[in-house]
């Protein structure tokens, strides 16, 4: 335990002498590599993909639907958290991560109102 304590002691000493990208990628560790691998996804990456054109302000309240589905599926347990930089200010946040088949993404087009016409294509293109 005493091992452990230190090296994440360690860790954030040295993170905290480093380029500020640098610091929060190496406090979001392996989930930040997932995420640029693409086997994690965040929510305002799969509008991108899509195709939704979306402001910021609504962008925030599609991932507030798609967390409020994902936590109804698992019993209250929030999504893996990393930490990215705003796609328009640059500032750092910390932002919740999914996979990119997860069910709660698609719940979260189907009821968020300014989505739900992405979720209607999407079966129209497969029918």
């Amino acid at each position: 335990m005493y091992r452990t304590v230190t090296a994440i002691r360690r860790t954030i000493a040295a993170a905290l002498t480093t380029s500020r990208h640098l610091r929060f990628t190496a406090l979001s560790g392996e989930v930040a590599a997932l995420v640029a691998a693409g086997r994690l996804v965040r929510t305002g990456d799969l509008l991108d993909r899509l195709g939704a054109d979306l402001p910021d302000g609504q962008r925030s309240w599609f991932g507030r639907h798609v967390a409020k589905a994902y936590r109804a599926a698992h019993l209250g347990a929030d999504a893996i958290r990393v930490w990215a930089q705003h796609r328009t200010t640059g500032r750092w946040i910390h932002v919740h991560v999914y996979r990119p088949a997860d069910p709660a993404l698609f719940a979260g087009l189907a009821s968020y109102g300014r989505t739900r016409h992405l979720v209607q294509a999407q079966f129209a293109e497969a029918a």
